[in-house]
């Protein structure tokens, strides 16, 4: 049955599924529970972030991701003050060098989280819903680790309908006019470490590989034919320095290795001014640059965009990359405009 159509079908859903399975995310260093379920609850309240990002605009059946995440403490600390972001006064920065040479680790506690995503190319959609634990515990007064694993299902579609067949009688998919639907499980696992001044993250997205393919065993024979969801491992790191009292810079890496795909590096700057406002941009080798700023409105709310720009081939038929993504900070009652212990 390996007929033209269904080799060049099947051998679409390779590259797609290997490439686009887990969606790149140019804010992931604001959010870094979508890649590393071990940040569940590291701050003292529960954070809702909503993102959306449209890759390669302009080009027909481009990527296209929205998520939510939700996470938080199961148990919040009990701090005797206020921060002092919480009232902000006049002249020096209440989050200048005085505060971060006082940080001190939260105690240890568990964490929890949920993230809802659907990830959209061509005919091919993902969409997953997961849960996540974690456990934070002190190394020192000043530095803290975390572990955790992430848990739930994932689907995969294809719209026949949206594709044309050489063979409309392929007894396969070509008489196929609906959605084609593969649920599998999704198992996600990750270490963190972090302080004042540094962190690093391990973390594994789809742990466990799956096949993927809508011919129900039909096709035989090399691998080629098939789809598979295939590990992701990511690792983070990024440090604090300090230019004067009221800006600072945070440089970080991610190195992301996929099965069967070339080894990805982002590098990135981000500029804080008072833990307010930011501006940063990051450089994926090989492929493209972004620009991305964002402003703490409030201790309850903040909003980041980013927009990338493809150096490879697709820069002639794409208007480049837009992800925005929105920051609800629930039960903030210490009034943090940024977060202690992810920068």
């Amino acid at each position: 049955m390996k007929n033209i159509v269904l080799t060049g079908l099947l051998v679409l859903l390779v590259h797609v599924t290997h490439a686009q399975q887990q969606p790149h995310y140019t804010q992931y260093i604001m959010n870094p529970f979508i890649i590393n379920p071990a940040l569940a609850g590291i701050e003292n309240y529960w954070d809702l972030r909503f993102s959306h990002r449209h890759q390669w605009v302009g080009m027909k059946g481009a990527p296209v991701t929205t998520y939510m995440t939700l996470q938080g403490p199961l148990r919040k600390s009990d701090y005797s003050t206020a921060s002092p972001t919480g009232f902000d006064p006049e002249g020096s920065n209440p989050r200048g060098k005085a505060y971060w040479q006082d940080y001190t680790t939260p105690p240890p506690h568990p964490g929890v989280g949920l993230t809802v995503l659907n990830d959209k190319t061509g005919p091919l959609n993902r969409f997953s819903i997961s849960g996540a634990y974690a456990h934070h515990i002190n190394l020192s007064p000043r530095t803290s680790v975390s572990a955790g694993i992430g848990i739930g299902m994932q689907q995969v579609s294809l719209d026949a309908s949206r594709v044309e067949f050489f063979d409309p009688s392929d007894p396969v998919l070509g008489t196929s006019t609906g959605i084609l639907n593969k649920w599998k499980p999704e198992v996600n696992a990750g270490l963190w470490l972090y302080s004042a001044d540094y962190f690093a993250g391990l973390s594994v997205q789809n742990i466990i590989p799956q096949q993927i393919g809508f011919d129900n065993g039909k096709v035989v024979g090399d691998s080629v034919y098939s789809g598979k969801l295939v590990p992701h491992l990511f690792f983070t790191t990024g440090y604090r320095l300090w230019i004067n009292d009221d800006l600072n810079v945070m440089p970080s890496v991610m190195l992301k290795m996929i099965t069967a795909m070339p080894f990805s590096v982002d590098v990135n700057a981000r500029f804080m001014y008072r833990d307010r406002l930011w501006l940063g941009a990051s450089y994926r080798i090989n492929d493209g640059v972004a620009a991305m700023f964002g402003v703490n409105i409030s201790s309850q709310f903040n909003i980041g965009y980013s927009y990338d720009y493809t150096s490879s081939s697709l820069n002639t038929v794409s208007r480049g990359t837009h992800e925005i993504m929105i920051g609800f900070l629930l039960g903030n009652k210490y009034g943090d405009t940024c977060p202690r212990n992810v920068w």
